[in-house]
């Protein structure tokens, strides 16, 4: 008897004890083994060469760069060619091909969206336990309701429908179409008109970080504005202000560059905000481009994506190859450069294996990449499909060093390189990282951002090509996809000069035998005619999700 009160109070101690530990533990123990938040952050039409990271000193990218640098720079990177594409392929995991989202971008009066039957990454991380928040462009459609964010397992949703929107007025222009496209959840922000979307957006995302309980995980996607071209009346909407601060001379460049700033900013207002709320440390931010810049006054923008080839809406690298980093505090050696092929596709398995022991996602085209990034290991990514449009008569896919294009779009007028480069002007890190807003977050957690450290990330991060101006570009086998496909060996010649076609014809064969059985997969396109009952003069002059209305309700 007396050895089992003895026995009871051992156990009674050691509870007492195990209770204190508990108590007194700092949350900052157990975030490690709990689950991250995700802070996803995408920005429209910004070129490879629109970040400091990328060797261009033409336009100031401080926060973003901070970011870049104490995580991995995902050199490898590749998108979809176009909005929409990319969009569905993130939500998804599955290639546009497999969705029938392929051909383009959805349409404001088009009857479709992102189909219904697919399963959409926020719908995943809320079975996991998620609060789940969008702010900014949506673009997957709204034809009814069913296909808006906040039925898409998305909470809330600040922002627009659309693909562009003026950043002051919020409407949207589309062929003879004109509306306003802002919504708060479904209902329709009239309050917001003449506050700048950059700016909207970020005090959204601040404020939903401010008041989210940090006991849950957050899904926060944050799809801006900028910096895709607004309507056709004013293209490059900014403070006029903020444009003359900005030392380039070429005028359209110059407005651009000054988009891209604030947008720079809001990334470093969200990477504060998160600090404060003690949610930073426990964190993964993943900061990408859509698609290529549309550089040269393509779609009225001056984009750069040099020294690569191409611009937005081709399938050369310019058009594929995308911004994007990770950052985290549960990835071993941040302040890398990655040159593994790394997809789009995979951020849906990735982010859910970094959330849970597994991935749930079946039937998709994205690999689970997670320990690749976190570990720096060998990617599992040896095939990348860029796309396969059949209307247009255009494709392209990778398979390890080879990539192989045939057909293209606008009759090849935009398959050549398009600066400027930047390279000339001087990129102080003192000046330009140390001081900004998430620089100095991230140091407090213990990132490395010393001068060193950035200059031999920024110079590995850096493609060199031999390329000084446009003009000078040479190609040893012209390539034109129009008559025959091109074939490049893309580890060594990134900037696509040197069409080895002719002299690898096996490699043709065997990456156009890959396009055929990807192809042999795909679903037809699920583009449909311009409805006229979309018009947003029919419904009090805003885009709306007209497929759930009668005319005769809204008169």
């Amino acid at each position: 008897m007396r050895r089992t009160r003895m026995h009871f109070g051992r156990v009674k101690s050691c509870f007492v004890i195990v209770m204190i530990i508990v108590l007194c533990t700092p949350k900052a123990t157990f975030a490690e083994s709990s689950k991250p938040h995700i802070i996803f952050i995408v920005a429209d039409d910004l070129g490879w060469n629109d970040v400091g990271f990328h060797g261009s000193g033409q336009i100031p990218t401080p926060n973003i760069d901070a970011l870049a640098y104490s995580g991995v720079i995902l050199n490898r990177y590749y998108v979809t060619p176009i909005c929409t594409p990319s969009r569905s392929a993130l939500m998804t995991g599955k290639y546009p091909i497999h969705t029938g989202m392929q051909h383009g971008v959805l349409k404001g009066a088009e009857p479709r969206g992102l189909p219904l039957q697919e399963k959409l990454l926020p719908q995943y991380l809320q079975e996991l336990g998620y609060r789940t928040h969008i702010v900014g462009k949506w673009h997957l459609g709204f034809y009814k309701k069913e296909y808006t964010p906040t039925h898409r397992g998305f909470e809330s949703h600040l922002g627009y429908w659309t693909g562009r929107h003026d950043y002051y007025d919020h409407t949207a222009v589309e062929q003879d179409y004109w509306g306003l496209d802002m919504r708060r959840n479904m209902d329709t922000a009239w309050d917001l008109h003449g506050q700048y979307s950059t700016d909207v957006f970020t005090k959204e995302a601040v404020k939903l970080i401010n008041s989210h309980n940090e006991s849950q995980p957050m899904f926060l996607y944050f799809g801006h504005a900028a910096v895709h071209s607004g309507n056709p009346y004013n293209p490059l909407p900014v403070a006029d202000e903020l444009v003359d601060k900005i030392k380039i001379p070429e005028y359209k460049r110059r407005r651009y560059a000054a988009i891209a700033s604030v947008m720079d900013s809001s990334v470093g207002k969200v990477v504060e905000a998160l600090e404060k709320k003690n949610m930073l440390r426990d964190s993964i931010i993943v900061f990408t481009t859509d698609n290529g810049g549309p550089a040269a006054g393509f779609n009225l923008n001056a984009a750069s994506n040099w020294p690569l080839r191409g611009v937005k809406d081709t399938l050369f690298e310019g058009g594929v190859r995308g911004a994007g980093l990770i950052w985290s505090t549960r990835l071993s050696r941040p302040g890398r450069v990655s040159n593994r092929m790394f997809h789009i596709v995979d951020w849906l398995p990735t982010l859910l294996r970094a959330s849970s022991a597994t991935s749930q996602a079946k039937d998709i085209d994205g690999l689970d990449s997670w320990e690749a990034l976190a570990r720096d290991q060998e990617s599992l990514r040896r095939v990348t499909l860029h796309n396969i449009d059949d209307l247009r008569g255009a494709a392209a896919v990778a398979v390890d060093d080879w990539k192989l294009i045939k057909g293209t779009t606008y009759g090849g007028k935009w398959d050549q390189w398009y600066g400027p480069s930047g390279r000339e002007y001087p990129y102080d890190v003192a000046s330009v990282i140390e001081g900004c807003p998430a620089a100095k977050a991230l140091k407090r957690l213990g990132m490395d951002l010393s001068r060193s450290k950035v200059l031999e990330l920024r110079a590995s991060a850096t493609l060199e090509c031999g390329l000084v101006q446009t003009a000078d570009v040479t190609e040893s086998e012209p390539c034109n996809p129009l008559k025959s496909p091109c074939l490049f060996n893309i580890r060594q010649d990134p900037c696509e000069r040197h069409n080895l076609a002719s002299q690898h014809p096996d490699v043709v064969k065997n990456l156009t035998n890959e396009l055929s059985k990807l192809n042999a997969t795909a679903i037809p396109p699920g583009n449909l005619p311009w409805n006229s009952r979309g018009d947003p003069s029919l419904w009090e002059h805003t885009w709306n999700n007209f497929g759930d209305y009668e005319l005769e309700e809204i008169k």
